[in-house]
């Protein structure tokens, strides 16, 4: 691709931007929400027209005006919100709209027999070419978007934060499966905000910044460090607000062998002025820890002060709220406007402090538009108006599960300082990440959970290699 530009009513969100991938290489493009990632991936998928520039593959000059005239060519992208139809099988869907025709009829041995061929050249055995999609995890829904990318002959395969919706033992098959890719000689170009991931699978690195490409690298010639700094124009010493000089204040929240279900013999205390992190393993109880303490999903045995909450409205007139893991699916109506999602707990509670524009302005909404509708907003700032959401009812204690997912790195140092500030002013805040360099950085202790239980606690600043002994240990 050579001098991509691209505007859209009026606004020039591309200007002549460079990009090269090589067979059987992982080329990622990072940079913040807004830098031009998706514009510029979906002109090569032929869902754009670039205003300006071109595009060759094979040295070949190619014009797209539809993605279908793109995946002739062998360019394919997978989403990162995945495009499968749930009530259809793995073989419908991988051959939707392609389907082999024998006699007048699709001939559905032939559909299969080919799907499970292509399930088996990416090393998968879990699923079969009968089984309906809404069955599968995302990570095997992934597994069949490739699947379906193979089937198109694809040579170039485009990947949108295809780990945001993983679990972590999920990322490591995710992993495998780009490898295979590239060892087909198929070139795949890998958009993240996870800058573990990019360097662990990248061969090159393209930043992108205002709609313009910054620099093209190796991959081994940056450290993570540079690449923040050419993401967003600062050193990652600052990407991390400095913890409280002070040592933390009253308990505001206590608990003593709690349990449920899910969980067993909790005993934590949570402090006014502190971050306290909490690590484990997919299924070690962390989000079941943060609905329990919340009372969307009760503890049913132990003690808690100021009381054991039986619902998610006890536990708001106790003074606790939660931003939830998936922000889309349980924090946000997406169709409203910024202002009446901002007040949904208010509202529902009856429960308001006053000055809500000078609220957004505080959690760094940018452009502060009380009146847009939350669906146009990027993921940072949707989290933002989740945050505003809980301000407006000031809680004393605020847990947050996976505060940063799916958040590019700019917006993810606007979080961080606003947790940081909350915690300066009192509050107390608990903090669940699946990413422990953000678990590290941020918090003042973590507790290590495992099979429901808490395995111990570690102080701030403690090794990844000390928190995953405890997560993992037998």
């Amino acid at each position: 691709m050579a001098g991509i530009g691209k505007s859209f009513l009026g606004v020039r969100v591309l200007g002549g931007v460079d990009l090269e991938a090589s067979a059987g290489e992982v080329h990622a493009v990072v940079g913040e929400n807004g830098a031009g990632k998706s514009t510029l991936m979906k002109i090569l998928a032929g869902v754009h027209t670039p205003d300006e520039g071109t595009i060759e593959i094979d040295g070949r000059r190619v014009t797209f005006r539809h993605p279908i005239e793109a995946q002739r060519a062998g360019v394919t992208i997978i989403y990162q919100e995945l495009t499968l139809l749930p009530e259809r099988t793995v073989a419908e869907n991988v051959f939707l709209g392609r389907e082999p025709v024998r006699w007048g009829l699709v001939d559905r041995k032939a559909m299969e027999s080919a799907t499970g061929e292509l399930l088996s050249s990416l090393g998968e055995e879990s699923f079969g070419p009968r089984d309906l999609v809404r069955r599968l995890s995302v990570a095997q829904q992934q597994v069949v978007e490739i699947a379906k990318a193979l089937s198109l002959n694809a040579r170039i395969v485009v990947m949108d934060e295809p780990t945001a919706a993983l679990a972590g033992h999920e990322v490591e098959l995710l992993y495998t499966l780009v490898r295979r890719l590239t060892a087909r000689g198929i070139a795949v170009l890998y958009i993240s905000h996870r800058l573990r991931e990019i360097f662990e699978l990248a061969d090159r690195i393209t930043v992108l910044k205002d709609g313009a490409r910054v620099t093209t690298a190796e991959a081994s010639s940056l450290d993570t460090s540079t690449l923040v700094r050419l993401m967003v124009g600062r050193e990652l010493d600052s990407y991390y607000p400095a913890r409280a000089a002070e040592p933390p204040g009253e308990v505001m929240l206590s608990v003593r062998g709690g349990g449920n279900a899910r969980l067993h013999d909790i005993d934590l205390d949570l402090r006014a002025g502190e971050i306290a992190g909490v690590a484990g393993l997919q299924g070690s109880g962390r989000t079941d820890l943060a609905k329990a303490l919340f009372g969307a999903e009760p503890f049913t045995s132990g003690e808690m002060t100021p009381r054991r909450p039986r619902s998610a409205r006890e536990g708001i007139a106790a003074g606790i709220g939660l931003v939830t893991e998936d922000r889309k699916a349980e924090g946000l109506l997406l169709n409203q406007r910024v202002r009446d999602n901002a007040l949904l707990v208010a509202r529902a509670t009856g429960r308001r402090r006053p000055g809500l524009d000078r609220l957004l302005e505080r959690v760094r909404l940018n452009p502060p538009r009380p009146a847009q509708e939350v669906r146009l907003l990027s993921g940072g700032n949707q989290q933002k108006v989740v945050l505003a959401k809980w301000m407006t009812v000031a809680p004393r204690v605020l847990l947050f599960d996976e505060p940063t997912r799916g958040v590019d790195v700019g917006a993810k140092a606007a979080v961080h300082e606003l947790m940081r500030e909350l915690a300066r002013d009192g509050m107390a805040i608990l903090m669940i990440s699946s990413e422990l360099p953000e678990l590290i950085g941020m918090s003042d202790r973590i507790v290590v959970l495992r099979d429901g239980r808490i395995a111990g606690e570690l102080p701030a600043g403690s090794s990844e290699e000390a928190v995953m002994r405890l997560a993992a240990a037998s």
